[in-house]
This record gives C-alpha cells, structure tokens and sequence, in this order.
C-alpha cells in the first residue's frame, strides 16, 4: 500500500537478467500502483530477433520507447515500468514523458547476467546471446539525478525495502 501522499513514477532498469520484473512487481504492490512489464510492449518484430539472438537498434527501440512513455502518461497516479533503458537518450525520453521521474539501476555483472538468463530459457523470448550486447550498449546512470543504484545480487525483499525507503528523499545521490 501507498503510505506516501505523492505518486510514485519509477522505472526499474538494467540489463537483461538483473531482476527488472521481479523487483518491478513487488514495488508496484508495496507502493499500490500499476506496474508497466516493459518486455510486454516489443513489437513482434522486435522479440523474434531477440529470440534468434539479434540485438535491438535504437531504431528498433523507438517505438517502444515512444509506447512505454505514453504509458507513463497515462498512468496519472503513478506506476512502475521496467525496461532496460540502457541509454542515457533512452532514459531522458522517459523523464521527457513524465517529469520527476526516478530510476531504480539493479547493478548486475556479466557472469550472474548470464547465468540468470540462461536459466530461464525456454520461458522468456530474450536470448542468452544478447547479453553482452545489453553490456556493451549500457551506459550506466550512476551520477544522473532520481536514479539509486543497487546491487542486483542482494535478495528481493531487501532491494524492495532499500527502493521504498529511498522513494520519500527528492534528490539523494545513493
């Protein structure tokens, strides 16, 4: 439940295998707003070629990105939205659509990434091949404002009990 008089925006972002939407529904719950499952508005197009392994283009990623805003719009009493938004353009287009939204950064090496993608093979289209894609195109957001950076590794209750904690301070450099 919502014990906080404003609304909550905020994006959980990272690279694949982080942990986006595990911590992005149970934020949504803690903080009683909707949560927007970012991986659920790819085109078609989009989530075939990560399935064959094909990294996205910023090309393909506008549409999205656009939708995912729109979104957040929508939303007037605030929401979660996981997406990677692995780019600081990416992340700016968001906080375009929604001032005085933050970010929540789940912190991942490449090796716990790989591993956690590759363990649910089979029940998400996203290819373990990406994964060093999603590292070599991520520009991390630590030192942008709204944005608390937290170790992917740490235990979900934990991750969400830091983020709701930091939630209520405006601007605090984690």
């Amino acid at each position: 439940m919502n014990e906080s008089p404003v609304s909550v925006f905020l994006v959980v972002m990272g690279v694949a295998g982080c942990g986006k939407s595990s911590l992005g529904a149970a934020l949504a719950q803690a903080c009683g707003v909707p949560l927007i499952e970012g991986d659920d508005h790819h085109s078609g197009t989009s989530r075939e070629k990560m399935r064959l392994g094909v990294a996205l283009t910023d090309a393909d990623r506008a549409g999205w990105l656009r939708t995912l805003a729109e979104l957040l719009q929508a939303h007037q009493q605030g929401a979660v939205l996981t997406c990677s938004a692995l780019k600081r353009a990416y992340r700016d287009q968001l906080r375009a659509a929604c001032p005085g939204l933050r970010f929540v950064f789940l912190d991942i090496d490449r090796e716990e990434a790989g591993q956690r993608v590759a363990a649910r093979a089979g029940t998400h289209f996203f290819s373990s091949a990406l994964v060093d894609s999603q590292f070599a195109t991520l520009e991390p957001p630590v030192g942008e404002p709204g944005v608390l950076r937290l170790d992917a590794r740490l235990p979900l209750n934990q991750l969400c009990a830091q983020t709701v904690a930091w939630l209520p301070h405006k601007e605090l450099a984690p």
